[in-house]
């Protein structure tokens, strides 16, 4: 399934680049996404679902396949597993910043693969919940982006050797306030499935 969506930041491509690779700064706009370990080029953390009284987490994992500096490109592999085992996924995401004079557009191609009870609804759906969980993330990366810290403050990292995130503990993210009620009435447990592999494959755009 392919799933295309964009959005744009306020800053020029060089701060936005920086900015979208530093992981652990953006890890809390994600909607109910909490990254807990870093290796290497692998990102691992779990995504908080609630639809109604229902609630469920979810793990995954991320990994670069290019990071292309020159061309502003970079191609990520991500796959999320329910806890429980009731269904999993698995994408591949392109992302691609273009510049446009002070501000920046991110594009993003999802080929996206699905099992479980989530793999019922169709790509009309995931797109449009996939587009609002955007917008509240690009809500959240503008104000942290306008704040202007984004060089200099990195620090010595170890590259190879898996290293935990101390990170506070993320609010779930309420699925059936996102994609409406209606929606939300028909098939909770569906929704909680969509609910994670849009949260994976915002986590993996944004690396």
């Amino acid at each position: 399934m392919q799933i295309s969506n964009e959005f744009r930041v306020a800053v020029p491509i060089e701060q936005a680049w920086a900015v979208l690779l530093d992981v652990e700064r953006i890890a809390p706009c994600l909607p109910g996404a909490q990254l807990q370990e870093v290796e290497g080029d692998e990102y691992r953390g779990i995504v908080k679902i609630k639809v109604g009284p229902i609630t469920a987490q979810y793990r995954g994992v991320a990994r670069i396949l290019e990071a292309d500096e020159a061309e502003r490109r970079i191609v990520i592999k991500g796959e999320g597993r329910d806890t429980r085992g009731q269904g999993n996924a698995s994408a591949t995401v392109t992302a691609l910043l273009v510049s446009e004079g002070e501000s920046t557009k991110v594009s993003i191609e999802t080929d996206l693969q699905v099992t479980g009870k989530v793999a019922q609804f169709g790509r009309g759906v995931m797109a449009d919940v996939s587009a609002k969980l955007i917008l509240a993330f690009v809500d959240c990366l503008d104000a942290q982006v306008l704040r202007g810290s984004t060089t200099g403050e990195e620090t010595a990292r170890d590259s190879t050797s898996a290293r935990p995130i101390d990170a506070p503990e993320v609010e779930a993210l309420d699925l059936g306030r996102v994609a409406g009620g209606a929606i939300a009435r028909r098939a909770i447990p569906v929704l909680v499935g969509l609910g994670v592999i849009v949260a994976v494959v915002i986590v993996l755009i944004v690396r």
